[in-house]
């Protein structure tokens, strides 16, 4: 399989390769407990310590700010777990959304207007900084409530600042990093509840031992993507214009943005179509998309983001999602619209 092909990275990265160099020993000689007192849980530590400063580097706090997660999902439930009244914003990850619904927080509706409720109604207001299905960049809301911040679309690809941010929540492999680890921004610490008990981790918040090599990778990741992040988000913006070049002569193709968007996501409805069939027309002919979040991939609803835009229910379902890395090509990026577009009428032809 062709990595230039694989055009799911909203779901998933594959791990670079400079990454995995430098994961790899603490896999093996360096395979020390970062709380253990002798040589190999020292270099172990020294690793965690590292990574740690260049993922605060990356996001512009201290260290002593940063906490070590399995993902944004666990650090999105962190937070909302750590209040007693949250209000989220109709388009956040399922990880917000359904965490919220369960909780009895606030879900707020999409009417146009201010997504925010009256100040001091809640104690934390969760709007995300990219969305991961269709790319839409939403804005710092204006509250006086604690904020935070799903950043795991927006960490090392986009611009991304945490001024009036009080938590953020991102995960290593949306950047070329390693699966099952991720972490969480705090502003001020003292407002998280312990996660987990049982050990002194994470300044006793979360207990377990730390993942050595996952967190290595993590900050590894960040100093890749911070490297080359000018160069990738130029390169993935002419990418998202190539396929948007081979779309525009197909009937019914209905592009989904916000006013502002991160050219690493495109949301495209084919209206008439089936999203997942249009996904294994695609994977038949050797490219990776999505018909949306890959954490909703069984489920039989359309998307509850997509549906809170005012999209039908029927054009939601006929909606893929292309997200761009910078290992995907110019000539790949052609290729995946030509099928896009062979695929649309194939399959409009042959019918439900």
């Amino acid at each position: 399989m062709d990595p230039a092909r694989y055009f799911d990275n909203a779901s998933t990265t594959r791990v670079d390769p400079l990454v995995w160099r430098e994961m790899e020993p603490y896999f093996g000689e360096a395979c020390g407990n970062a709380n253990s007192i002798h040589q190999w849980g020292q270099r172990a530590a020294a690793g965690v310590a590292k990574a740690r400063e260049r993922v605060a580097e990356a996001l512009g706090c201290s260290a002593e700010q940063v906490f070590w997660t399995s993902g944004a999902t666990e650090s999105n439930n962190w937070i909302l777990r750590s209040f007693e009244s949250v209000a989220v914003s109709p388009f956040e990850h399922s990880s917000v959304w359904e965490t919220a619904h369960v909780l009895g927080h606030s879900l707020l509706g999409n009417d146009g207007h201010s997504l925010l409720p009256p100040d001091g109604a809640c104690e934390l207001v969760s709007v995300m900084v990219v969305n991961n299905e269709t790319g839409a960049m939403l804005a710092l809301p204006r509250t006086s409530a604690r904020v935070h911040r799903d950043a795991t679309q927006a960490l090392g690809k986009v611009p991304l600042s945490l001024e009036g941010v009080d938590f953020a929540s991102f995960s290593a492999h949306k950047l070329h990093g390693p699966k099952g680890v991720g972490g969480l921004f705090a502003a001020d610490p003292t407002f998280l509840r312990p996660l987990m008990t049982g050990g002194g981790q994470e300044h006793g918040l979360r207990a377990g031992t730390v993942n050595v090599p996952g967190v290595v990778g993590l900050g590894a990741a960040c100093v890749l993507a911070m490297e080359r992040r000018e160069e990738a988000l130029s390169h993935v913006q002419r990418l998202r214009e190539t396929v948007l070049d081979g779309l525009a002569k197909v009937p019914d193709c209905r592009i989904n943005e916000g006013p502002a968007n991160s050219p690493y996501i495109l949301s495209v409805s084919l209206l008439g179509l089936h999203g997942e069939s249009l996904v294994l027309y695609c994977d038949q002919s050797g490219f990776a998309v999505s018909s949306g979040a890959a954490c909703a991939s069984g489920s039989t609803e359309p998307s509850h983001v997509l549906t809170s835009l005012g999209i039908p229910e029927s054009v939601a379902r006929a909606t893929i999602r292309v997200s761009f890395s910078i290992e995907n090509t110019i000539e790949t990026a052609q290729g995946l619209a030509r099928t896009l577009a062979e695929g649309a009428e194939e399959l409009r032809r042959l019918g439900p």
